[in-house]
C-alpha cells in the first residue's frame, strides 16, 4: 500500500514497518551466519515503541548510561551491555541492576567501581574500552581514535598485564565504516593487544557497522568475523551497530512557511529545523536527500535553500533544486531521517516538534508520540 500522506501530521518523522524488518533480517543473517551476537545500540537509535517488532530479530542491547540501561531493562527486556566514558556515584547502582555487562573507560574507573561490581548479588562481566590507535574515520568529531581521544585505554597504558577480574574488550573506530574498515581496524587491535586475547571471555567491536547500507558487503563482513573467531575460539564477539538498524527506514514530512531572497539566494523557511530537529546534518555534516529534489544547483532549475525555523542563524542547509519553485504549503520530504536524529533531537528555541508514526502496509499511519506546550515546558521544571 502506498503511504496516504493525508494520513501524517506536519512535521512528522516516519518509521516503515517493512523497510525496518528488512534491515533487522540482514542483521539477524549476518549475527547467525558469522557466529556473533549483534545488538542494539540506544545511542543510534531508541525509538522504543517498534521494540517489540526488534525484540522478534535481536534479543541485545547496548547502554551508554544508567537511563539508556533501564529502557533496555524496560522495554528491550534484557539486561544492558552498558560502557560510559564516566560512571558516576549518583548513577552506578541503576547501572549494576540493569546490566549483565560493564565495561569501563579507564583504569582509574575500573579501580573506583571494580569491586562493587564483583561484590553484587547477581554475576556481572567486566570489560575495558581500549584504543587500537586506528581509525579511517575523516571527521575528527566522531573518530574516537583521534590524538588525544579520551575514549579508551591504549596498550601502553595498559602494560603487560590484564588487571584482575577483567573478562572483556571493547574497541569502538568505526563510523558508517565498511567491513574492510573493521578488518584493518582488527590488524590494528591484534597487533596491540592480541597478548591479552587469550585470557578474555568477550570482545566487543563496537558499532559503526553499515551493514544494512546498499552495496556493503555482508558476504565479506561474514568471512572476517568467522576468520577472527578461528584465530580466538576462547572469544565471544559482540557487534553494537546503532545506524544500521534504522537506515534508510524512514523519513522526516515536513513543509514550506515561507521562501526568503537575499542578495539572489532563495531560501525556504520550514516548519522544522536542522538544529533542532536534524543535527546530523551540520554535525558530520551532510546534506540529506529530498524527495523529487536535485542534490545540487542545477542549470535551467529553481535552486532553493533550506532554512529552519529556529533563530539560529546557521539553522540552514543547501542548495537543492526543483522544478518548480517551492512555495508557503509545499510538502518537503526529508529522506533517512531515523538513525540519529529522534535520539538527538532538542526544543531549542520552543520551535514545535515532530510527531513520531510508523507506517505499516497492513495498517496504514499510527501515531506513537506528538509533542506540545506542555513537553517544551516540562524541560525547565
Amino acid at each position: 500500500m502506498a503511504i496516504d500522506f493525508s494520513q501524517i501530521p506536519n512535521p512528522c518523522y516516519v518509521i516503515e514497518e517493512r523497510l525496518l524488518r528488512r534491515n533487522l533480517e540482514t542483521i539477524q543473517r549476518v549475527g547467525q551466519e558469522a557466529g556473533v551476537e549483534i545488538i542494539l545500540a540506544f545511542k543510534g537509535f531508541s525509538l522504543w515503541k517498534v521494540f517489540p517488532i526488534v525484540r522478534e530479530y535481536v534479543s541485545g542491547a547496548t547502554a551508554s548510561g544508567a537511563h539508556e540501561a533501564k529502557l533496555a531493562v524496560e522495554e528491550m527486556k534484557t539486561l544492558a551491555h552498558t560502557y560510559s566514558p564516566a560512571f558516576t556515584e549518583a548513577d552506578f547502582d541503576q547501572v549494576l541492576e540493569c546490566s549483565s555487562h560493564i565495561t569501563f573507560n579507564s583504569l582509574t574507573q575500573l579501580a573506583h567501581y571494580g569491586e562493587r561490581v564483583k561484590a553484587y548479588e547477581r554475576a556481572i562481566t567486566v570489560g575495558l574500552r581500549v584504543n587500537p590507535e586506528f581509525s579511517e574515520v575523516a571527521t575528527e568529531l566522531y573518530n574516537p581514535c583521534a590524538p588525544g581521544a579520551r575514549l579508551g585505554i591504549t596498550a601502553d597504558q595498559l602494560g603487560d598485564q590484564l588487571p584482575e577480574g577483567v573478562e572483556g574488550f571493547h574497541f569502538h573506530t568505526l563510523c558508517e565504516s565498511s567491513s574492510q574498515d573493521l578488518e584493518k581496524t582488527l590488524e590494528a587491535f591484534e597487533a596491540r593487544f592480541g597478548k591479552f586475547l587469550g585470557q578474555l571471555k568477550w570482545v566487543n567491536f563496537g558499532g559503526g557497522h553499515l551493514m544494512t547500507r546498499k552495496n556493503y558487503d555482508t558476504n565479506h563482513l561474514v568471512t572476517v568475523l568467522k576468520a577472527f573467531r578461528s584465530r580466538w575460539p576462547n572469544l565471544s564477539v559482540i557487534l553494537e551497530p546503532g545506524s544500521a538498524f534504522a537506515w534508510e527506514t524512514g523519513f522526516l514530512l515536513a513543509s514550506v512557511v515561507d521562501v526568503v531572497e537575499n542578495k539572489g539566494i532563495r531560501t525556504a523557511i520550514l516548519n522544522v529545523s536542522f538544529t533542532a530537529h536534524m543535527p546530523d546534518c551540520l554535525e558530520m555534516p551532510y546534506q540529506p536527500r529530498i524527495s523529487g529534489a536535485y542534490q545540487e544547483a542545477v542549470p535551467g532549475k529553481f535552486a532553493c535553500r533550506m532554512g529552519g525555523n529556529s533563530c539560529l542563524a546557521g539553522d540552514y542547509m543547501g542548495y537543492w533544486s526543483f522544478d518548480q519553485l517551492p512555495k508557503s504549503g509545499d510538502a518537503i520530504l526529508f529522506e533517512d531521517m531515523i538513525h540519529y536524529t529522534v535520539v538527538k533531537t532538542t526544543m531549542f528555541n520552543g520551535v514545535a516538534h515532530p510527531s513520531i508514526g510508523i507506517w505499516s502496509e497492513e495498517k496504514g499511519f499510527t501515531l506513537l508520540r506528538e509533542f506540545g506546550y506542555g513537553d517544551y515546558k516540562e524541560r525547565m521544571d
